[in-house]
């Protein structure tokens, strides 16, 4: 049965959550509280010689992002921290704050055959770009982390 969705959001989504749920089970995300679930979104191409990665991480610079191949995985985490006791004398209290410190990750399996000196990354925009080439795989691997272009 379909439902109807505006913007995105299930119309549905706040009446099948009971409020007290997600914080009682501690299912939330402090970081993007019940948008969490947006975050990350990864489309993956496929080209003749490489593979191309585009992760959505909007919000975030590229000093809060880190990616690491280790073991033939590739992990890509990003934290942000948020002073709360930061205050400008332009703007003045804040009387609400909905942005909250957190940390999220991500990996995905791509062989031990991929050394790190193989894969380009770029940030751009808000969207983390890499590119990992097809390799023969028999080739050998070592660990270590990625520089981030951008």
């Amino acid at each position: 049965m379909l439902r109807p969705s505006i913007f995105g959001e299930d119309l549905f989504d706040e009446m099948m959550n009971f409020p007290f749920e997600d914080e009682f089970f501690g299912r939330r995300n402090p970081l993007y509280g019940k948008n969490a679930k947006n975050m990350m979104k990864t489309d993956v191409r496929e080209t003749e010689n490489s593979y191309e990665i585009d992760i959505d991480l909007p919000g975030f610079k590229k000093d809060e992002i880190n990616a690491e191949l280790k073991n033939g995985y590739l992990t890509i985490s990003a934290a942000k921290g948020l002073d709360k006791d930061e205050k400008d004398e332009k703007t003045g209290n804040y009387i609400r704050r909905e942005r909250y410190a957190g940390s999220m990750s991500r990996s995905f399996y791509v062989g031990d055959n991929i050394t790190q000196n193989e894969i380009r990354a770029k940030f751009e925009n808000g969207i983390l770009q890499l590119t990992l080439p097809k390799k023969d795989p028999n080739a050998a691997a070592q660990s270590s982390c990625i520089s981030i272009e951008g």
